[in-house]
C-alpha cells in the first residue's frame, strides 16, 4: 500500500503534508508516533482545512526543535508506525 504524500508547506522546523486516503485513525496513529519522535515539538492534523475548497484529504503539519528536519522526522515516526503494526500483526498472528 503506497501513501499518496504531497508537501503543501515546507520550513526549516515546520512541515505540512497532505495524506491521500487516509483516515482519522491513521492519522491518530501517526500524530501519536511523532509527538514521541525526538526532536518533534508539535503534530497536528486537519482533515478538513478550511482553505481547502472541499478537498478533504488530511493535512498532517509537524514541527521540530531547531536542526531537526521535519520531513526526517516525519520519516522516523512512520517507521516506528510500521515497526508497531508489524509487531501487532506477528502478535495477532501467534494468538491466532
Amino acid at each position: 500500500m503506497g501513501m499518496d504524500l504531497r508537501v503543501i508547506d515546507k520550513s526549516d522546523t515546520e512541515l505540512s503534508i497532505e495524506i491521500a486516503g487516509e483516515d482519522h485513525t491513521f492519522m491518530n496513529v501517526i500524530k501519536g508516533a511523532l509527538l514521541e519522535t525526538d526532536g518533534v515539538t508539535a503534530a497536528t492534523y486537519d482533515v478538513n482545512p478550511e482553505q481547502s475548497g472541499g478537498q478533504t484529504d488530511p493535512v498532517l503539519t509537524i514541527k521540530t526543535e531547531e536542526g531537526v528536519d521535519a520531513l526526517e522526522a516525519l520519516e522516523d515516526g512512520t517507521d516506528a508506525v510500521i515497526e508497531k503494526a508489524d509487531s501487532f500483526t506477528d502478535a495477532f498472528e501467534a494468538a491466532a
